[in-house]
Order: C-alpha cells, then sequence, then structure tokens
C-alpha cells in the first residue's frame, strides 16, 4: 500500500508538471516578439499592433517589444516620419523588423556607398544621429541647424534673426570649417567654405535622417571636417504609395503648407515622388518679412543589379535681414532702448516695409544616383551632382552729405527706423531734411565710385540736354545713395563615385574619385535707384564714368529660372569670377569580426583656384585673367572600436589633414595679386570614447583634442597701427592680414538616453571645453582702398599680435541639456527640455591683440532656456493617422545674448555703462524671447 500510495502521488505530481508545462508552453507561443531598428540603430517608441485589434505595445529603449496573447496575424508598425509597414507573423515568432524613414532605410539609398553613415558599436566616431521624426515633430518654426542644439558641442544661433540666417559651431569651429553633405554630396561654398542655410530653407522637409560626427568623422572623402561632418541623408523615391498634407503656423503670422505623394513602386520598378512647400511669415525680429518655397522631386528604377534615381531639389526664398555688417550692428545700449527686436536695416517706405538687407537666392540641385551591384562581393556607387546658384544680397552703397547712407544721422532718432521717404526726396531732387550740405567744395570723389546722377538741375526732366560730363567741375552737385545688390551666383558639377569590394568576411576595401568644377560670378547691380535718375560708376578701369539706371529686382518671382543670362545685366562697383576645379582620390579598408572594427582611410585631393577681374584690369591686361594656382592637399585617418561586453565598448581615432586655403587666402584683397606666402592648414585630432548600453540606458563619454595650424585671417575694421616707426597709434580703417594662426581645442562630452519605463524617457547631455589660440602672428595691413599700408620710409610694417591664451569666441564651451519624454497615455506625449549656455565668449578682432597688455576675449553672461511640447496622434483606417503637435522655445521668455561682434570690457571705448557686467558699447545679438508653433499632419 505505501508503495501504491508513492506511485499515485509521483503519478500526480507528474500530471501537475505536464499540465504546468503545458500553459507555460501555451501562454509562450500565444505571444510575438521581436526587435524593431532603422539604419542607425534601434528604435525606441515605435507603435506595434495586432492589426484589426486592441492589442498592442510600443517598442523599449532597445527597440524590443513582446505582444502577448496573439493569434496569428499581421503586425501594423508605426512611427511619425516613418513608413507604416505590415509584418505576417505566427505566435511563437521572434521578428526582426527594419523601418524605413519616408520609404526607405538609409542602405536602401542608391549612393549608400558614397554616404558614409556611423554605425552604433562599430564605427569609432562621437556621433548623434537625429532622425526625420524628431525633426518633424520638434523643429517647429525654429531653423534647421538649431535641432542639433541639444548634442553635446554643438552651438546653433539664429544670429541675425532673419529667415535662413542661423550658424552653427561644432567644437568651437564654424561652419566654414564643418563638412555638410547632402547624401554625401559636399555642400560648402568651394571658395570660402560657407554654408548658407537659407539656401537650403526647405532641406527638413526633405530629411530622412541627419547625422553629426564630431571631430575628424569617417567620410572618405578628402573634406574639411575641422569641427565635424553634418550628413544629412534626403528622401529618395518611395516604395509604397501614399502621401502627407500639413500645416503648420505661428507667432508673427508664421504659416507652412506642404503636401507629398508618391507613387509607389510599380510592377515596371518605376516609382515617383513629389513634395511641394511654401513658408512665409513677418518675422519675429522687426522688418524681416519673408517667403520661400520648396520642391523635392524625384524619379526611381528599380532593375535588379541596378538601381537608378533622379532627384531634384530648391528652396528658391526672399528674406529682410538684420545683418552681421559690423559696422551696421546695434550696440547693447541701442537695444536697451529700442527693444531687443530692434532692426537698425529696416523703415518704411510709401508705407510698406523696407530694408537695406535683403537676401535673395535658388540654389537647386541635382542628383543623378546609379547603384550597380557587380556581384555578391562588388558594387559600384555614382552620384553625378549639378547645382546653379542664382541670388544675393543688397546692401546701401553711396553716401548722404558724405556719409554712408546705412547709417545713424538717416535713422529716426525716436524709433531708430530708416527714413526711406526723406532718402528717396533728397536723391530725386525734391529737398527733404538731407538735402543740405551735399556739395564736393570743388574737389570730387570718383575713388568709391558712388556718384548718383540725381541732381535735378543736371540729370532730370529740368534740364534734359546737360551734358553728363559737366558734373565733373564738383560744382553745385548732390551725392546720394542707392540699394545696391551683392550677387554671387554659381555653376558647380560634380561626380561622386566609390567601389566597393569585400575582400574577405572580415575586410572591405572601398576606392573612389571625387571630381569637381565651380564657377561663381561675383558683382553688384542696382537693385532700387531710391529716387535717383540713374548711378554714375567709376570702379570700371574699361568704362569710366558708367551711367546705368536698369534697376534689378531682387523679389522671389524673379529667382525660378536659374539659367538668366549674367552677362548681360549692368554691373556696378565690381566684377569679377572664381574658378576652383577639384581633383580628388580617396580610399578606405574596413575591418569587422565579433568585438572587434576598425577602418583606415586616405584622401588626396589637388585644387586648382583662378581668378578674371573684368573691372579692375584693363581688357587688354594679361593680368586680367590670373594662371591656375594648384594646391595639393590630404588626410589620413583611423579609428578602432572594441565591444568589450554586450554592455560595454571603448573607441579611438586619429587623423591629419593637409588642408588648402580658402580662396581669399590666395588672392588677397579681391584682386589679382596672389599670396607668395600662402599654407596649407595643418589639423591633427586625437580623441577616445566609452559607451554603455543596457535595455534602458544608453551612455557615451568622449574625450578630445584638435589642434588647427597655420590658419589665414582678414581682419575687416578699425584698428591701430604705427605708421612711422616709434610713433603713436594711428586709426586706420581697412584690412589686415594675418598668417600663422594656430587654435588648439580640448574637451569632455557625455550624453545618456534612459527609459526607466515605459512611458517615460530622460535624455541629457554635458560638454565642456577649452578652446584657445595657441600662437603668436604678425599681421599686414590694408586702407580701405586695399592698398598696402607703409612706413614713412615705404618699409612695410609687420606687427605681432599675441594671441596665445585668448579664448576662441562666437561658440559656447559649456553647453548642457536635460529633457523628459512622457507618454500620459496612448498616443499622447509631452517632452519638456532645458538647456544650459555657459563659458561663451566675444568674436574677437586679431588685429585688436597687438600688446601683451590685453584683457583677452569677453565672457558673456550664461543663460538658460526651456522648451516644451505635446503631440498626439489619431489612428484612422487603412493605417492612416493625424498628429498634432504643439511647440514652445524659450518657454520663460527669458532675455540672454546670443551672440557678440565686439569685444569691449568696462570702460573701453569711454564708457562704463554695463548691462549684466557687459560694456554696452558692444554690438550684440539678442537671441528669441518666447515662440510658438503648432501643426497638423495627415499621412495617407
Amino acid at each position: 500500500m505505501k508503495r501504491t500510495n508513492l506511485s499515485a502521488l509521483d503519478a500526480i505530481k507528474n500530471l501537475g508538471l505536464i499540465v504546468i508545462l503545458l500553459l507555460v508552453t501555451i501562454t509562450t507561443f500565444a505571444q510575438v516578439s521581436g526587435t524593431v531598428s532603422d539604419e542607425t540603430g534601434p528604435m525606441s517608441g515605435v507603435n506595434v499592433i495586432v492589426q484589426g485589434t486592441d492589442n498592442g505595445t510600443t517598442t523599449d529603449f532597445d527597440g524590443n517589444f513582446i505582444i502577448k496573447n496573439a493569434k496569428d496575424g499581421v503586425l501594423v508598425l508605426t512611427y511619425i516620419g516613418y513608413t507604416t509597414k505590415n509584418v505576417n507573423f505566427k505566435t511563437g515568432n521572434n521578428l526582426t523588423i527594419t523601418m524605413a524613414g519616408d520609404g526607405e532605410t538609409l542602405d536602401e539609398i542608391v549612393i549608400s556607398g558614397v554616404i558614409d553613415i556611423a554605425k552604433d558599436r562599430q564605427t569609432p566616431v562621437a556621433v548623434s544621429t537625429i532622425k526625420s521624426a524628431e525633426i518633424i515633430e520638434r523643429l517647429g518654426s525654429q531653423e534647421f541647424p538649431e535641432i542639433l542644439n541639444n548634442t553635446p558641442s554643438v552651438y546653433a544661433t539664429k544670429s541675425g534673426g532673419g529667415f535662413g540666417d542661423a550658424r552653427i559651431n561644432i567644437r568651437g569651429f564654424s561652419q566654414e570649417n564643418i563638412a555638410v553633405m547632402i547624401n554625401g554630396v559636399p555642400v560648402n561654398d568651394m571658395e570660402n567654405g560657407r554654408v548658407f542655410w537659407s539656401n537650403w530653407a526647405g532641406l527638413s522637409d526633405v530629411t530622412t535622417a541627419m547625422q553629426v560626427q564630431r571631430g575628424l568623422g569617417s567620410s572618405k572623402l578628402a573634406i574639411s571636417s575641422v569641427g565635424g561632418t553634418i550628413n544629412i541623408v534626403t528622401k529618395t523615391t518611395d516604395k509604397k504609395q501614399g502621401g502627407v498634407v500639413s500645416s503648420s503656423f505661428g507667432n508673427d503670422n508664421y504659416l507652412k503648407t506642404l503636401a507629398t505623394y508618391s507613387t509607389g513602386k510599380m510592377d515596371n520598378g518605376f516609382a515617383a515622388s513629389v513634395l511641394l512647400s511654401r513658408t512665409a511669415g513677418d518675422g519675429y525680429i522687426d522688418g524681416t518679412e519673408f517667403e520661400g518655397y520648396n520642391y523635392f522631386i524625384s524619379f526611381g528604377l528599380d532593375k535588379g543589379a541596378h538601381n537608378f534615381q533622379f532627384t531634384i531639389t530648391g528652396a528658391p526664398q526672399a528674406h529682410n535681414q538684420r545683418t552681421t555688417s559690423f559696422f551696421n550692428m546695434a550696440t547693447l545700449a541701442d537695444y536697451q532702448k529700442l527693444g531687443y527686436k530692434y532692426n537698425y536695416n529696416n523703415g518704411s517706405l510709401n508705407g510698406e516695409e523696407f530694408n537695406w538687407r535683403k537676401n535673395f537666392y535658388h540654389k537647386p540641385i541635382t542628383f543623378l544616383n546609379w547603384d550597380w551591384k557587380l556581384n555578391e562581393k562588388s558594387k559600384i556607387s555614382t552620384s553625378a551632382y549639378a547645382s546653379f546658384g542664382r541670388g544675393g544680397g543688397t546692401g546701401d552703397i553711396g553716401r548722404l552729405g558724405g556719409k554712408f547712407a546705412s547709417s545713424s544721422e538717416f535713422r529716426d532718432s525716436n524709433t531708430g527706423e530708416i527714413l526711406w521717404d526723406e532718402i528717396v526726396a533728397s536723391n530725386s531732387g525734391q529737398g527733404g531734411n538731407f538735402n543740405e550740405g551735399f556739395t564736393f567744395n570743388n574737389t570730387p570723389d570718383f575713388q568709391t565710385g558712388t556718384f548718383l546722377v540725381n541732381d535735378a538741375d543736371l540729370y532730370s526732366g529740368s534740364n534734359p540736354n546737360a551734358n553728363p560730363e559737366d558734373r565733373l567741375d564738383g560744382v553745385s552737385r548732390r551725392n546720394g545713395a542707392i540699394r545696391r545688390a551683392s550677387v554671387n551666383s554659381h555653376n558647380w558639377y560634380g561626380l561622386l563615385a566609390n567601389f566597393n569590394h569585400k575582400l574577405s568576411e572580415n575586410l572591405t576595401m572601398d576606392a573612389g574619385i571625387d571630381l569637381r568644377s565651380y564657377k561663381g560670378f561675383h558683382y553688384r547691380r542696382i537693385d532700387n535707384l531710391l529716387g535717383a535718375d540713374g548711378y554714375r560708376d567709376n570702379n570700371n578701369v574699361n568704362n569710366r564714368f558708367n551711367v546705368l539706371t536698369t534697376e534689378y529686382s531682387s523679389n522671389l518671382n524673379n529667382l525660378w529660372n536659374v539659367f538668366s543670362d549674367i552677362d548681360d545685366e549692368e554691373k556696378i562697383d565690381y566684377y569679377n569670377v572664381g574658378l576652383v576645379r577639384w581633383y580628388g582620390a580617396f580610399g578606405q579598408l574596413e575591418y569587422t569580426k565579433e568585438k572587434v572594427s576598425a577602418f583606415l582611410q586616405f584622401g588626396a585631393s589637388q585644387q586648382g583656384f583662378k581668378r578674371i577681374d573684368y573691372f579692375n584690369q584693363l581688357d587688354t591686361d594679361p593680368n586680367q585673367e590670373t594662371d591656375w594656382e594648384n594646391i595639393l592637399g590630404g588626410n589620413v585617418k583611423g579609428g578602432l572600436n572594441y565591444n568589450l561586453t554586450e554592455k560595454h565598448n571603448v573607441f579611438a581615432n586619429a587623423g591629419y589633414y593637409s588642408k588648402q586655403p580658402f580662396f581669399d587666402a590666395i588672392f588677397l584683397n579681391n584682386r589679382n595679386n596672389i599670396n607668395e606666402n600662402y599654407e596649407n592648414e595643418k589639423i591633427t585630432g586625437f580623441e577616445l570614447g566609452y559607451g554603455y548600453r543596457t535595455d534602458k540606458v544608453k551612455v557615451n563619454v568622449n574625450l578630445y583634442r584638435t589642434s588647427w595650424k597655420d590658419r589665414f585671417i582678414r581682419v575687416t575694421n578699425n584698428f591701430d597701427v604705427n605708421l612711422t616707426p616709434n610713433n603713436d597709434d594711428d586709426d586706420i580703417e581697412g584690412f589686415a592680414n594675418v598668417l600663422g594662426v594656430e587654435q588648439v581645442h580640448i574637451g569632455v562630452e557625455f550624453d545618456f538616453d534612459w527609459k526607466p519605463t515605459e512611458s517615460l524617457r530622460i535624455l541629457g547631455m554635458m560638454s565642456s571645453g577649452n578652446w584657445e589660440y595657441g600662437s603668436t602672428v604678425s599681421a599686414t595691413y590694408f586702407d580701405d582702398s586695399q592698398n598696402l599700408i607703409t612706413y614713412a620710409n615705404g618699409d612695410v610694417p609687420e606687427e605681432t599680435l599675441y594671441l596665445e591664451g585668448v579664448k576662441v569666441g562666437n561658440a559656447a564651451q559649456f553647453t548642457a541639456r536635460l529633457g523628459l519624454e512622457y507618454e500620459a497615455f496612448k498616443n499622447l506625449k509631452f517632452d519638456l527640455s532645458q538647456r544650459y549656455i555657459d563659458k561663451l565668449y566675444a568674436r574677437i578682432n586679431a588685429a585688436d591683440f597687438n600688446s601683451e597688455d590685453h584683457n583677452g576675449s569677453l565672457k558673456l553672461p550664461g543663460y538658460a532656456l526651456m522648451d516644451a511640447g505635446v503631440s498626439y496622434k489619431l489612428n484612422l483606417e487603412n493605417s492612416s493617422f493625424i498628429n498634432f503637435r504643439l511647440n514652445i522655445n524659450n518657454l520663460a521668455n527669458t532675455d540672454y545674448i546670443a551672440e557678440s561682434a565686439t569685444n569691449y570690457f568696462p570702460g573701453d571705448r569711454g564708457n562704463d555703462e554695463t548691462y549684466l557686467g557687459i560694456n554696452t558699447s558692444n554690438k550684440v545679438f539678442f537671441g528669441f524671447g518666447r515662440t510658438w508653433n503648432a501643426s497638423v499632419r495627415f499621412n495617407f
């Protein structure tokens, strides 16, 4: 009996165990799980739902999800900015799913062999990636570069505050020394390295992802990525049929409308996508009205081994400005009197807003991409591109009573606005407050070529037969001022090709070419005569005393035709052409095996510079066109990443650049005179990094040092220079050429992303740098007419500038941020972000440091800004949805100085008045106060 009872008990136990195992098995297989990612890594917050049910969840920080009680069916995955994806599943499946931003994953873009996208725990560089979902939700009415302000060592401001006038610094380096690339194509100006964001005002509409690689980066091209590289990956032709209609509005009559549609990939492999948008508003700053359009057209053809993509995108725009021109900028004292929105370029003409400064430009770029898969190991990616830029910026030219028309004498003493009607009255000979004191005292001044043919007694209806040459006697003549346009147009062609070959299971080789040809047209033309009959130019040595009367409009509707004839336009003041050609080659070896990944890159380029001057050189002078000045440069860099465990990784990289100088360092002082002392700039960078990853937390720490030697700086300002040895200083207005400048930038960066619960996400970052000039240098000086300043005995003075240890200005050396994202309930999200800025120094004038007894760089007051937002997603039938979004920037309406163009300490310039300890004579820009933007976006 005892043995029987034990057997019965064992049977019961065994039966219970079987039941439990069955229940566990049923429970296990009655669920579906998986991981969701895109090319840049795991995606958190993706909505995953079983089609036709309410059973769903969202992915965690590492992109993982589990849905219980799920029968065989279809999963529907949605994430704003990404194509909705349907995935068939069976219970018990553990899926790996790749989401496509706006129809494509990054590796599906045809020029994937040209775009250098860094991968987490593999590419050994410091990197931050902003995906289209965040850009769509958070950017609002901000400038495109400002979306990067929440990443370490980035300082982006609106500068003067005009539409598209933002600037960005990375690790203390300005955007001339940051490589900006669109679909792998470099877009920095080939003459000066600048990036004008107003030319790319519609880029946020078509961006799939934007990745910032701080430091030398992983780009294979021999480009000037001193501070970092911004890779912008745009939409390609969507493979899924559908579209988006959206509208957003905000403060100061901001209004943006957008529509996009894609045919989807058809049976013949063809697909097409189109996007159109319009943005307009009055501008937060007084007198900065703007209007811009954006278009994006893409055609794709997939033929198996061959994939073709044709894309054209552009953003014609016109906007009034508050410029950074040193001589016109308002002082801190002006803003205290007239308000922080004050615009010293603005006024009213015939009851309409009118501004000395207006930017107008249209720079379409066209890509033709071909991806050819030769076999399982090899492929060739090619991108041919062309860009035709047309436009420029307006300003004043001429004198009123011997003074610049943009000076304070011609502004209302109470409002600070330009008295446009008075200027017109004076120019047209109709009187006005500026009608007195305009004689030349029998001393004609033709040096600047600013004489206006506007005297009613000499060249208007009252005396139509007057001989223009009679004006040379200098008797009873008035001068005047007009609005001119400085045109900077270009034709730019390029070809990028990359051959990728898998040498072994772990080793990959890349080799390619980078060819570019650039022709820049630089001249001035009449924009608005402001009541004058014409303008007489004396700056063209081939046509002295030339009277011109044609006005060329800077309105938006005149920008669409980028093939308009440049040669036939009447030109004033200057006319020159800059030509640049670039021949580059690059190569890379990349090794990846289990825990280790490494790369070694090398690149070489020859840049050729040539200048043609049609105004300063006679047509018969062989020096009107220079020979090509060809300069070699190149780089070598490498890096190693080691994954210590599944959670920890470390990396290191180092590199050296020999970077060719910019165009104006070769041809000094806007002349065909070649600088015999130019040198390549030398950049050396080192970086160490650490990463930590769990299912809840992501942490990055970076240490870096960048040395930048043999820089050339051209300073435009007033400065003191001894014209005779051992004599007192004289105040000279003109230019200083400074050679051999060195900068050393050292810093640490930290950022984290923590998701303690399914509904709460906490993000933060901190960066601290020590960016200083590292050498004492010398300078030579030129006056305002480009003449070399010499001693009385004819020798050329070279003055020592004591820059060593002076802080680099115009970028915050300490930034920090803490952000919260909270999903209150399904599809309703709130976010809050606090950013702190400190160790922000004024922009320095190198020529001011001609004595060892100086105060260094002026430190501006630190500040903190809070941004907030809320979004709600309304799901509709057939995977369609509507997204509502509200953004509020600078929630507390904080007053702060974003930048200073001068370096005046208390007591300098005879001024003891201060604001927050800052001399009120400083010429500054305040940042924007509270702004807001609301949007509705319908995806179908």
